[in-house]
């Protein structure tokens, strides 16, 4: 055969060898819900191609409210320092329920605001959850004496298994409700039941069994998805970092068809009270950074952050060189809230603050991407 016919033919087989690697990628990149909108598709498609070479920065309400602020239209502290927004914005789907039907719809209005000012801006929203214990009082901490292991009462045939269903339709009423200036549903990232495997929330892993806490997981997926018919929710897994090994967590995993992102929430091993195990943290993010892989699921640092960052360099000596160690594969980094009130609980710079210059190094290093380096998230791309 001549070298020219060779090099066609090789060419050829090349090009095959790559249509049937990009299916066989594209056969496990997509959502748990199989009626998930295209927007939702497309953002759980994209997020994974980002994730080969960029992670997205995210800051728990962004928008809502920063340090000494709140209700800015168009405002955040991270923006008021970089120039952007950051690429993923948090909200909290708290004051939702164990309240007055007018505080409740007063929220809706507000979140509603908030997750499709992010939507049309060309963001991402990630959703926690810090659930009210909806069959005593005590809030969404356990305090002893007062909280009720509720996770056994939700699940099907519980005694507030009901309730727990109205509280799920508020749920969906919401995020059926969140449309863009386009006219389609906004997707969020939906991360209930967060740090399950500590204690000090209700759900925590002292107070509920292995197998109600994930009836109870496969239950919320399964009536917002399939009965309540929300389809624009991907939703993430992510206990806290007690655990050491890839058995460990996924101790209380509900299963891959239940699940679309894993993470995990770390503050202890980076920073906190002074506490630095950074190699520890790392180990852990490569763990769920690799199950992820194997498991074809999206993967994120779901929480982390040093409060006040006393650590001028915090944002590349720790959390940068921590993200690329191992060359993970991880969709979004989100650090914690800056309260309007408190001098001291922030968790991102605000304009002064010692950290500003390292935090602008870490906006301008090519792997970071804040909002404006994003491309449309809500339609599917091949190549970035």
């Amino acid at each position: 055969m001549p070298v020219t016919l060779k090099l066609v033919a090789l060419s050829f087989l090349l090009s095959l060898f790559s249509v049937e690697s990009l299916l066989a990628d594209d056969s496990r990149n997509k959502p748990i819900d199989a009626k998930a909108t295209k927007e939702t598709k497309a953002l759980y498609y994209n997020l994974r191609k980002i994730d080969r070479k960029h992670i997205l920065f995210g800051h728990q309400h962004a928008t809502e409210y920063g340090h000494g602020w709140a209700g800015d239209e168009n405002r955040s502290d991270v923006k008021s320092v970089s120039g952007s927004h950051p690429a993923v914005v948090g909200v909290d789907f708290s004051g939702l329920s164990g309240r007055p039907a007018e505080a409740i719809e007063k929220t809706k209005t507000s979140l509603r605001k908030q997750i499709t000012d992010t939507y049309n801006r060309g963001g991402v929203t990630t959703v926690a959850w810090h659930f009210s214990n909806p069959a005593s009082k005590g809030g969404f901490y356990w305090v002893d004496s007062v909280s009720a292991p509720a996770v056994s009462m939700l699940i099907p045939g519980g005694s507030h298994h009901q309730h727990y269903k109205e509280i799920l339709r508020t749920v969906g009423e919401l995020a059926n409700s969140v449309k863009g200036n386009d006219g389609t549903l906004a997707p969020v990232i939906f991360r209930p039941y967060h740090e399950f495997d500590g204690g000090w929330f209700w759900w925590g892993k002292p107070h509920c069994k292995r197998d109600d806490f994930t009836s109870l997981w496969r239950f919320t997926v399964s009536y917002l998805r399939d009965s309540l018919q929300v389809h624009n929710f991907i939703y993430a897994f992510s206990p806290d970092c007690l655990f050491k090994t890839e058995a460990d967590y996924l101790d209380r995993y509900p299963g891959d068809e239940w699940v679309d992102l894993v993470g995990m929430d770390d503050y202890a091993d980076f920073g906190r009270n002074g506490h630095y195990n950074v190699a520890a943290g790392i180990q852990k993010l490569k763990i769920v950074a690799d199950y992820a892989q194997k498991s074809g699921k999206l993967a994120a640092f779901t929480e982390t952050g040093l409060e006040s960052i006393p650590d001028s360099t915090w944002w590349t000596n720790t959390l940068l060189k921590s993200l690329k160690a191992e060359k993970m594969r991880l969709a979004y980094v989100l650090v914690w809230r800056n309260d309007m009130r408190s001098a001291t609980h922030f968790y991102a710079p605000y304009p002064g603050q010692a950290s500003v210059p390292d935090f602008l190094r870490f906006y301008q290093d090519p792997y970071t991407w804040f909002e404006a380096d994003l491309p449309n998230m809500y339609r599917r791309r091949w190549f970035f």
